[in-house]
């Protein structure tokens, strides 16, 4: 699936859209309501959190899960500007990031984002010299092409 860039005409290239899969189904539903929500082992014996969502867990082999509210708050892992964009779709808004973003409350859970300025910001809103391994971050939630999308902001803009 692609999303169209807003303003564009039905000609223009596309950006990148989440596949929704069953498994992954309820991390979008719960971020539609401006919920970051985890998948979680609901075996008493394991509890693990687990990302991507999966039918199985990976540590206990339990196949009953459910799906933890985290705070929303984490530190960029990791990023990087891509140049030139890779794909046309993006080559508007060049100087956009991809960060990784390591969850606080879960640490060994790790998901994908762009780091803006605001819910609603372009994805090329933050300089590319402001983005630093470690800076503290917080979830906010936009709603694009009728998805709603996670995306970063700094703790301390």
């Amino acid at each position: 699936m692609t999303e169209t860039l807003p303003g564009a005409g039905t000609d223009a290239p596309a950006l990148l859209r989440p596949v929704v899969d069953d498994d992954g189904a309820p991390f979008w539903d719960y971020a539609a309501r401006s919920e970051l929500r985890v998948q979680a082992c609901a075996s008493p014996a394991c509890g693990e959190l687990r990302f991507p969502p999966r039918p199985c867990c990976p540590h206990c082999g339990s196949f009953d899960s459910e799906w933890r509210l985290m705070s929303g708050r984490g530190r960029i892992w990791s990023f990087v500007v891509p140049h030139p964009p890779l794909l046309p779709a993006y080559a508007a808004l060049a100087g956009y990031n991809a960060i990784v973003v390591e969850l606080a409350d879960a640490p060994r859970i790790r998901l994908v984002g762009n780091l803006v300025t605001s819910a609603d910001a372009p994805l090329d809103s933050v300089p590319p010299e402001r983005l630093r391994i470690g800076a503290k971050v917080q979830v906010v939630f936009a709603d694009v092409d009728g998805v709603t999308m996670p995306r970063w902001v700094l703790e301390r803009p």
